[in-house]
Parts: structure tokens; sequence; C-alpha cells
């Protein structure tokens, strides 16, 4: 059939459809005899209702989904038959005046956008480079020794200081006035640690059991808890016992209580740098993926779809939604939570996708079965048993298409290095551990 198509404004069209009142009416009669024979009603045995009773009772609501089918039906082989890319779902109205047996409705849509992608070898990209040297392995082993560290109760002189554990008393109010929170009996902490505000750390550094002291504290703006939030407290805060950590020395016995066969130390560095190589490896392939993508977007060229836009906006504001109920927030469902403030990123993924997609159709970017499988094993490789993890990847659809994404992505980037002026840059370890 002929399909007209009218462009209203960018990327926004208008097909108008038309459809035989006769060929409505037959599905409606249609489906109405295949529901007598199974409705019930008061006063007719089943199969028994008259036509007229069912059609009386359910005539509207299958008027209403027969015509919703057909034009959807029309409406489709309509975008088909034009060799439209639909975006989102089309408005459709019914239009008055139509000829006689026939009903008109216009359907407004958006399709997808031309994308042009400028010259990428223009395209400047920083590639960061890092290895993991001796003093990020010592850096974990003292984590895992924190980990595992005991603790002795110190002297009565003794006063308190950094990583030490203390038992604490403490009172804060405002104005003269108690508040919430404000109050702990026998509340442990460790000094320098970070788990106190630093006004309530330092208060305490130096002090010995016992003792008590008075110290004001002034909560940030932007501190978790509204109430006091800005606000100024002043703390009664009284020593109960100071704890002094005691670590364990690196030696066989901590590599065999982490688990290391060899039970040696040498093993268990080797086997703390061998899962430092893998996170590294992660870490520097996401920063370099996330610049790579931001110099494809800014290479190309497109109008964006504002269905795909809304429809990018409600899966964020209903992942932000799932994120409150995670956290336990009341009324989380009925939670004012403002488009507006996703709608930059919501942008960004939708341009992204869009210039995404049409790089790997252009160049035969797409995942093959051996690289799907390939990556798994790799990920797998990091597990005790890797062909249970092998069989739990390939026993779910979207967890394969999950990583089918990332096989596309890591193909993305690595062409458009191969394109682009790329630099290096060599970071360090601890650089690279505090962007992430």
């Amino acid at each position: 059939m002929a399909v007209t198509v009218e462009t209203l404004e960018k990327l926004e069209r208008k097909i108008t459809l038309t459809l035989p009142v006769t060929a409505i009416q037959s599905e409606v009669d249609s489906r109405l005899k295949r529901l007598a024979r199974t409705v019930k009603m008061d006063g007719f045995r089943p199969g028994k209702v008259p036509m007229n009773v069912v059609a009386q009772r359910y005539g509207y609501s299958v008027h209403y989904e027969v015509l919703n089918d057909k034009v959807g039906e029309a409406f489709s082989l309509a975008a088909n038959e034009a060799k439209l890319r639909v975006a989102g779902q089309p408005s459709i109205t019914e239009k008055e005046g139509a000829p006689a047996g026939e009903v008109t409705f216009d359907a407004v849509f958006e399709v997808f956008p031309d994308v042009k992608i400028g010259d990428l070898s223009t395209a400047e990209v920083e590639k960061i480079t890092a290895e993991v040297n001796d003093a990020a392995i010592d850096k974990t082993l003292d984590i895992l020794r924190k980990q595992r560290r005991t603790f002795a109760q110190r002297a009565q002189d003794a006063a308190a200081q950094d990583s030490d554990r203390v038992t604490v008393d403490f009172e804060g109010k405002i104005d003269g006035e108690p508040f919430e929170g404000g109050k702990a009996t026998d509340f442990q902490f460790l000094v320098g640690e970070g788990q106190m505000l630093k006004e309530f750390e330092d208060a305490v550094r130096g002090m010995k059991s016992g003792e008590s002291k008075t110290f004001p504290l002034a909560f940030p703006a932007e501190y978790h808890g509204k109430d006091v939030a800005g606000k100024t407290a002043d703390f009664l805060v009284t020593i109960k016992k100071i704890e002094a950590a005691n670590l364990p020395q690196v030696d066989d016995a901590l590599a065999k209580s982490l688990g290391i066969a060899e039970g040696t130390v040498a093993a268990l560095r080797a086997d703390i740098q061998k899962n430092l190589e893998r996170e590294v490896k992660t870490r520097v392939l996401s920063r370099n993926k996330q610049v790579v993508m931001d110099a494809l977007v800014a290479k190309a060229e497109l109008d964006l779809p504002k269905a795909s836009v809304q429809d990018e906006l409600g899966r964020m504001v209903e992942a932000a939604r799932a994120d409150l109920k995670q956290r336990g927030i009341k009324d989380a469902d009925n939670a004012p939570i403002p488009e507006e403030m996703f709608r930059a990123q919501a942008e960004r993924r939708v341009r992204l996708g869009l210039v995404v997609s049409e790089l790997v159709r252009a160049n035969n970017l797409q995942a093959t079965t051996e690289s799907v499988k390939a990556h798994i094993e790799d990920l797998a490789s990091s597990y005790e048993k890797p062909a249970e993890v092998v069989r739990w990847y390939f026993g779910d659809n979207r967890r394969l298409a999950e990583v089918e994404a990332v096989v596309i992505e890591n193909n993305v980037t690595e062409f458009v290095l191969s394109k682009a002026k790329v630099s290096s840059k060599a970071v360090s370890f601890d650089e690279l551990m505090g962007q992430a």
C-alpha cells in the first residue's frame, strides 16, 4: 500500500491510517462469538447466553480492544512499508469527517535519527596505564592485618592515640537541648580512622581513661542528619577504656590463616599481586572506555528522540525509587523524584547508545559467540570453580546479553583507540584506586 509520511519537525512524523468499518465489525462479532461460548452470567447456563445479551454487556470493551489491535497492526504495516525506524510509542487520535464506511486516525511519532560520526583520526584520547608495585602489595597487606587485629587494654595513665579503640560515653546538646542520636553509652570507635567527625576524634585523642571533656562540634552543612546539619553542638565525652591495637606479623602463619595453600609469605604476596593486577586491569579499562566514549560522542552529530529520552528518564526514576526502597525509606513509591535531575544523564545515555549502535553497525563490531565465551572464561578464571561460573552465565539469556553488551563496548573502545590520536599517561596505584 502507498504510505504518505508527513514530516512535522526534526524527528517527528505523521501517518494517516484508514480502516474499513466492516473489517472492525467482523472482528468484533468473531470475538463476541468466542466469548459467548465460555462467558458465565446469572440466569444462563455456560455457553447458552444469547448473543444480544453478550453484545450488550461486552460489546463496548471488545470493540475498543479490536480497534486498538487493528490500529496497531495498521501502524506497524505502514511504518514497515515506509521503512521507518520508530522511536517510542505513537500518539494516535481519531479524525473526524472520515468517508462513509471508514474510520481514520492520525499517528504522530518519532523516528530514530541519522547518526553522523566525524573523522575519528582527529579525536584526542588520553589512555592511562597503571602498575602494581611493592608499595601497593604492602598497603593491601596492612589492610588484611588490620582486619585481623586484636586489642589489649592500655594502662590507666596511657593517652588515646591513633589506631586505639576507645570506649566512651557521650552526650551532645544544641542550645542546651539534647537531640536525637546525640547520646550514647559504651560506644566504641577507632581513633584516627574517620569513623567519627574530625572534631570528635581530635577531642578524644590524648585523653586518658576516666577523663571527661566538653568541646564544641560543628556539624557540616551536608551532614546526613538534617536536624543537626550546619549547627554547632556542645559535647560531653568520658573515656571509659582505651585499647591498643595488635596487628599480626607478616609470616607464614598469617598466609595460612588467609587460605594460601603454600602457606608462605611469598605465596601470599604473589596472590595479592594477582588480585590487584586483575582489579587494576578492570579499573584502567573502565576509565579508558569512559574517555573513549566521551571522544566518540564529541565526534557525532544527531538529534535526540524525545520519546527515547523520556523512556530513559522513566527507568532512572524507577531505579532511584527502588534504591530508596532498598534503603528502607518509607513511602518510597510516593517520594517526589523530579525527572529533571536526571535529564542530562538520560540524554547522554540515549546519545551514546545511538552513536555506539551506528559505529557497531557500520564497522561490524558485533560480539561473536567466540568473543562472548572468551570473556566469560576470563571472568570465571578468578573463581575457585571456573566451570560452574561459566555454566551460570550460559544458563541465563539475560546474563549472556549483559556480557555481550560489555564485549561490544570493548570492541568499540579498541576500534576508536585504533583510529584516534592516543597519548599515554601512567598513573599511580593510589591515584587509580582514588578515582574509582
